[in-house]
């Protein structure tokens, strides 16, 4: 079983930068796929990008491309998704989730077996 904990949410105006981190325990995290998804009030949970368990493989939603950079450090069991020149529209609760099957890119919710609990990120006008 992995446990995901997201961390870095907040509230900053448009314009502005946050870094959220993603610490992963309870399994191999190097062998795991890793996505980021958020979800509006009223909206369904969307994808906003993943990485590759060796971390040499990025994909991104088209919203966020240019803006938004996923990492990870193995040897740390984390994950972080630094989100850059934010807009209100980007307000959501942020999702980290965990893939084991060793495929890339996933983008499908269905696909990721393990989620944190989310993050809040609020961007304000």
């Amino acid at each position: 079983q992995v446990q995901l904990v997201e961390s870095g949410g907040g509230l900053v105006q448009a314009g502005g930068s946050l870094r959220l981190s993603c610490a992963a325990s309870g399994g191999t995290f190097s062998s795991y796929t890793m996505g980021w998804f958020r979800q509006a009030p009223g909206s369904e949970r969307e994808f906003v990008g993943a990485i590759s368990w060796s971390g040499a493989s990025t994909d991104y939603a088209h919203f966020v491309k240019g803006r938004f950079t996923i990492s990870r450090d193995n040897a740390k069991n984390t994950v972080y998704l630094q989100m850059n020149s934010l807009k209100p529209e980007d307000t959501a609760v942020y999702y980290c989730a965990a893939d084991g099957e060793r495929h890339f890119p996933v983008v499908l919710r269905e696909e990721y077996g393990y989620w944190g609990q989310g993050t809040q990120v609020t961007v304000s006008s």
